[in-house]
């Protein structure tokens, strides 16, 4: 199976695996699915570790290069996961987590957060 992990999952396995639910790390943990990781998440933290916002201090290129070295697939943003957030219902309004939401719809990828808003859209989304 594909997943994509949203940020936080990506931040709690990278460098706090005890805040990952049951579920979650034994998602990340199955050799049998794709993991992928959203160049919007590297983004994100970058922004947010800059602005010093809590649950942010980790260094996005630290964090891209054990995403790398543990085998993950970057999922660059393209215009097709843009033009479609406009077509998302104003659940959450994170910009970030749309992205990654319109990218999970339109890869046919299965994205898996903790975030009960971002679980309440259609879609491949599984919450963890």
């Amino acid at each position: 199976m594909k997943l994509l992990a949203d940020t936080h999952i990506l931040m709690w396995a990278a460098i706090a695996p005890e805040k990952l639910s049951m579920a979650a790390a034994t998602a990340l943990k199955d050799e049998s699915n794709q993991l992928f990781y959203s160049a919007a998440s590297i983004w994100e933290v970058a922004i947010k570790s800059a602005l010093h916002k809590t649950n942010f201090n980790t260094d996005a290129r630290v964090l891209y290069r054990g995403l790398l070295d543990a085998g993950y697939i970057e999922l660059p943003v393209t215009s097709e996961h843009a033009a479609m957030v406009s077509s998302l219902p104003l659940i959450h309004k994170d910009p970030f987590d749309r992205i990654l939401i319109a990218q999970a719809t339109v890869e046919g990828i299965t994205l898996l957060t903790s975030d009960r808003q971002i679980a309440k859209y259609p879609g491949p989304i599984r919450k963890v």
